[in-house]
Order: C-alpha cells, then sequence, then structure tokens
C-alpha cells in the first residue's frame, strides 16, 4: 500500500485498515479460523447470550419502553447479532419493540453480515442520524481497540509526537515532532502526563465517543465496550499486529494484517465522568460473565451433551474466564444516563 512520505501514526494506522480501496478491513473477512484472529462470539456463543440476557435485563431496568434501539459498533461477522436475536426471541415482549442498528464501515464486512443476518428489524447504519427516538444501548466487543490512536512521548517537561517518515524505505523512520500548547492541555485534561515515557491519545475513538455520549445523553440509554487493555497506565506503545493468529511485525503486511491497541479504560472512565454519565466500576471479562450466570448456563448445557461436546464446551469457556486467556486482560465499562443505577454484571 502506497504510503504519503511522513504521516502521524494514527494516520497510517487508518490508511492500513480502513483505506476504501486497500485497508485490511475493507478487502477481507478477517474473523475465524480461517482468517487473521478469533473473537469472545466466536470461541463460544454463551458469549453472546449473556449480552443479550444483560441487555433484555437493562430494557427492563428502564421500564420496559415501547421503543428501544440497540447499536452494535463493529459487529464483526455478524456471528454475535445472529446469536443475540436468537436469545431475544425468547423474550417476545421485548422482542416486538426492538431495533437493532449495525454500525459497520466496511462493505466488504456488511456484505457477510447480511448473508447472516435477515431479520426486519435490523438496519446497517454508517452514522448515527437515524437514532432519534427511545432509549439507545450502545455495545461493542473489540471495538475500541481498532480504532487509531495517536502516539506522544513525553521527556521531562517537552511532549512530542510520533511521526513516520517512509521515505522509499520498507521500514519507516520514526519521528518525534513537538506538540502546540493546545495537545498539551488536551493531553493535561485526560490526565496522561504524569509521566515521562509513550503516551498514546485515542483522538479519533473519543471524537466516536463524543457523538455516542451527546446520543445518549439526548435519548437516555447506555454505553457497554468490552475490550482488551488495562487500568494503571503503561507508558509504552501497546501497538499490535497479527496475521493468521501470529504476531506480525506493525510495518510487515501493511493493509493485510491486524493493528491494534491496549485501551486505556481508566481514561475512557475519567472522559465519561466528565460528561456527567454514571460509570460502573470497571470490571474484568471474567467477573462480569461470572455475574451473568455463563458456568449455571454451561452446566445446564452440558447434561444433554455427550463427553467430546461437554470437553469442548468447558475449553472454550476457559479461553473466556482464565486470567490465562481472555478473563483479566480483557475489561468491561459501561457509562449511562439512568437516575437509579443499573449494576447486574458488575458487582
Amino acid at each position: 500500500m502506497r504510503v504519503s512520505k511522513l504521516i502521524p501514526i494514527d494516520k497510517f494506522i487508518d490508511k492500513a485498515l480502513y483505506d476504501n480501496k486497500k485497508g485490511y478491513y475493507f478487502t477481507k473477512n478477517p474473523f475465524g479460523k480461517n482468517g487473521d484472529f478469533v473473537t469472545s462470539p466466536l470461541i463460544s456463543p454463551l458469549f453472546s447470550e449473556m449480552i443479550a440476557i444483560w441487555i433484555v435485563s437493562f430494557w427492563d431496568d428502564l421500564g420496559c419502553p415501547k421503543k428501544f434501539n440497540i447499536i452494535e459498533l463493529g459487529p464483526g461477522n455478524g456471528e454475535q447479532c445472529k446469536i443475540m436475536i436468537k436469545t431475544f426471541k425468547k423474550f417476545p415482549n421485548f422482542y416486538k419493540y426492538l431495533n437493532i442498528f449495525l454500525y459497520e464501515k466496511s462493505s466488504v464486512l456488511e456484505k457477510v453480515q447480511r448473508n447472516k443476518i435477515k431479520e426486519q428489524n435490523v438496519t446497517w447504519i454508517k452514522n448515527f442520524n437515524k437514532i432519534n427516538a427511545g432509549p439507545a444501548l450502545f455495545f461493542g466487543n473489540e471495538f475500541f481497540d481498532a480504532i487509531p490512536i495517536k502516539q506522544f512521548k513525553k521527556i521531562k517537561k517537552n511532549v512530542y509526537e510520533k511521526y513516520l517518515n517512509f521515505d522509499n524505505r520498507s521500514s519507516p523512520k520514526e519521528i518525534f515532532r513537538k506538540v502546540s500548547k493546545k495537545t498539551i492541555s488536551k493531553l493535561k485534561k485526560l490526565n496522561l502526563l504524569k509521566k515521562n515515557g509513550i503516551i498514546e491519545y485515542p483522538a479519533q475513538g473519543l471524537r466516536e465517543l463524543e457523538i455516542i455520549t451527546r446520543k445518549i445523553k439526548s435519548l437516555n440509554g447506555g454505553l457497554l465496550l468490552i475490550d482488551y487493555g488495562y487500568l494503571k497506565q503503561l507508558n509504552i506503545s501497546t501497538l499490535q499486529s497479527v496475521k493468521l493468529h501470529k504476531k506480525n511485525k506493525i510495518f510487515n503486511n501493511i493493509g493485510k494484517a491486524d493493528i491494534t491497541s491496549l485501551v486505556n479504560f481508566n481514561l475512557l472512565k475519567d472522559y465519561f465522568k466528565k460528561r456527567n454519565l454514571t460509570v460502573n466500576k470497571i470490571v474484568s471479562q471474567s467477573f462480569f460473565l461470572k455475574k451473568m450466570g455463563i458456568l449455571e448456563r454451561a452446566e445446564i448445557l452440558s447434561k444433554k451433551m455427550s463427553f467430546k461436546e461437554k470437553s469442548d464446551l468447558y475449553f472454550r469457556l476457559e479461553r473466556l474466564l482464565s486470567h490465562n486467556y481472555m478473563g483479566n486482560l480483557f475489561k468491561v465499562i459501561f457509562t449511562y444516563k439512568k437516575k437509579k443505577k443499573f449494576l447486574l454484571g458488575f458487582i
């Protein structure tokens, strides 16, 4: 992929992932065994089932509104939505009031999703303009990690932004440029300048969140995000790339490999609080799914299974719940506009 000579790192990631003609998400379906990586909904359908139960419970806690919108952010290959719909249909009173919006940039992935999901109450969107009535619940699993980030370096009192100079090289040279006072002020407001080292700033992600939080505040509802990330600021580069389920060097296979970064969950928490939204305590994926009853559900299902099926079920659950796999690395954050707290899954 052709990249202009000197660009900030977020622009490079954006071009590598989302270029209309050669971007990673616009040229292939990266999900599953034959792709580059596997997400929680593909590991076990119980993940999506637990999220669906949680959503129905949130609707019930809102007083069962007669119009309710779910917006899935970055629906991947559509598997999560498909399983959630199957679960939602077990609650007919809920399902008849439901509108599902799938927020998808990639035409390739939208086609994959449309082949799986045929329900009348599902709409594909590129922005949130159509969502203008009724409570809106936004949900994203591994959505925020795929949004390009800016990187800065703090050395004592000076702050520099990382740029890449390709200049006909196969691997770019990193160049650091001193930033403006305005940028320093932005970083300070988000408590990102306490330590020296690399600072990751999700400028594009926060622009997305600005639109989402405005919708939540005007329509009621909330945002549930599940992603891999950290609570204590790391001050190192967390950028990583994967291809065919193996680690890939960031500047190898540009446009043909995924690039992600770890999510700074405390930054998100501060961001939501400053916008006067309620934020539940951040918990691990393992904590959330166990509180939602995933082990009890597995126990019920396993009674009718052969030994081989049962082994497969619990092996998949271990991948979702174990500290050695996704259980602790993946975090869950929920922010919402509501007088009364909704703590299901978080206490």
